[in-house]
């Protein structure tokens, strides 16, 4: 059995939703993996990276939209539209990266200092094994 975790990342000071079918890097090889091989992110999608202040888009394929948190959940900064080959500067007190399709910012109106709401569902999924 393995742990199936689904992210969802909620804009408490526009109302607005930001995330709703996320995935959560929070292990070597997940974090170290991001968003990888990902040739397209459709809105509600997304990755939160847990314990970053910055990320790189090294072997992307996709521009990203780019959230800094902070352990309060607060926004720290963001990048708009981060293409490919780039390096997203540290944010000072960011503890989450959280990112998402090119557009998601300006859809939802996020702004540095707005309060965001994280939530993670973790079920336990079975692996079928080939018999």
């Amino acid at each position: 059995m393995k742990n199936h975790k689904t992210l969802g990342v909620d804009n408490l000071t526009r109302q607005t939703k930001i995330i709703d079918r996320g995935r959560v890097a929070d292990t070597f090889w997940t974090r170290f993996k991001g968003l990888m091989g990902v040739r397209q992110l459709v809105p509600g999608d997304g990755l939160l990276i847990t314990a970053s202040n910055n990320i790189h888009t090294h072997f992307m394929a996709i521009p990203l939209d780019v959230f800094y948190v902070n352990p309060a959940q607060v926004v720290v900064g963001l990048d708009i539209a981060l293409t490919p080959w780039r390096i997203g500067w540290p944010r000072r007190g960011a503890y989450y990266v959280i990112e998402t399709p090119v557009g998601t910012i300006a859809h939802t109106g996020s702004r540095v200092g707005d309060q965001l709401k994280l939530w993670i569902e973790t079920t336990m999924a079975t692996q079928r094994s080939a018999n």
